[in-house]
């Protein structure tokens, strides 16, 4: 039987790497009375403003939520918006001195305009190219540093595709964490979706395995998904797959051992965010006890957990360690 206030209190020991791509998520929220007499378009008149953590900063913001020790590392700008998102980080406990803020970038920022519940609009303010040779180099020395000095359990790649995690320093980062026996997980994009070689957890959804492979059927089943496995091994050499399957749950295989576990009925309000929540949650449970098969159950808890709020959420440790004993009694 599982002893989750034990392991609970294993995550404060635990010392997290999150590197990718970070943003802010601004929401604007306003009211709608009229359509505007210069274009047929609502005028929504501002009532409200609110600055969350986006990206690989969500992830980061789940591990530290579970009072794991959380150091990012990423490129910002340097600009307003990054002094407004590291101050964020910095509120939630999350290590920022490794990030790396460039002159030659703006940082990402999507304002949500958002009246009634709805969105009415998105602004996507952002620089998607790969960063600069010299950022690249920077970020690869802060992180060795970094190993070095604190020795770290787990690295989390969380790829974004807006060109922090280049090739080169993926392949160079990974190289570092298997040089220091660190676990090493990844929630991918399709850019570089089979440049995580070795990796001990890679975890797509089936959307992005399918368009990864060229995959055309739509069948959801063990023996389809035993055959996905076999063909990202095939190309990865990795330990294990993690699969999120929306509303059908989650599916793990590590050599010849692989589950599809339901996920538990819920009321849904968004979705937003939900694979950062799976991602860092089965990262911290599998580096404190090697199970894959605890952590694909937790992380499919805690990701349907986070689809009941609005907006990117971080986990809520109460919440996740009480379901869990509900959930998973045997």
């Amino acid at each position: 039987m599982n002893d989750f206030d034990k392991l609970f209190q294993q995550f404060p020991t635990l010392k997290v790497a999150v590197i990718g791509d970070v943003m802010l998520d601004t929401y604007w929220w306003g009211k709608v009375d009229r359509i505007s007499p210069e274009a047929p378009v609502p005028v929504v008149v501002l009532k409200d403003k609110e600055y969350r953590i986006g990206g690989a900063g969500n992830v980061a913001l789940n591990t530290a939520a579970l009072k794991a020790e959380t150091t990012l590392f990423s490129v910002t700008g340097a600009d307003d918006d990054a002094e407004t998102l590291i101050g964020l980080l910095q509120d939630n406990q999350i290590d920022t001195k490794y990030i790396v803020k460039s002159t030659e970038r703006i940082t990402t920022n999507k304002i949500r305009i958002i009246s009634r519940n709805q969105q009415m609009m998105r602004l996507d303010s952002e620089v998607t190219k790969n960063i600069s040779p010299e950022d690249e180099e920077l970020l690869i020395s802060n992180f060795s540093s970094f190993v070095k000095r604190y020795q770290p359990h787990v690295a989390i790649f969380e790829d974004y595709n807006k060109g922090v995690l280049t090739e080169t320093l993926i392949e160079r980062l990974i190289t570092i964490c298997k040089a220091n026996d660190m676990v090493t997980t990844v929630d991918p994009k399709r850019k570089n979706f089979f440049s995580y070689k070795t990796v001990d957890i890679f975890k797509p959804n089936l959307k992005e395995v399918k368009e990864g492979l060229n995959l055309l059927t739509d069948e959801v089943s063990e023996a389809s998904l035993k055959n996905i496995h076999s063909e990202l091994h095939n190309i990865l050499s990795h330990k294990i797959s993690l699969i999120t399957l929306s509303e059908k749950g989650v599916y793990f295989q590590k050599g010849n051992f692989s589950k599809i576990i339901p996920t538990h009925m819920r009321n849904i309000a968004d979705v937003s965010g939900a694979g950062d929540t799976v991602i860092a949650v089965a990262s911290l449970v599998y580096a404190a006890t090697k199970d894959i098969e605890l952590a694909a159950q937790m992380a499919n808890i805690a990701g349907g957990l986070v689809c009941e709020e609005v907006g990117t959420a971080a986990i809520d440790p109460d919440k996740l360690r009480g379901e869990c004993k509900q959930l998973l009694k045997d």
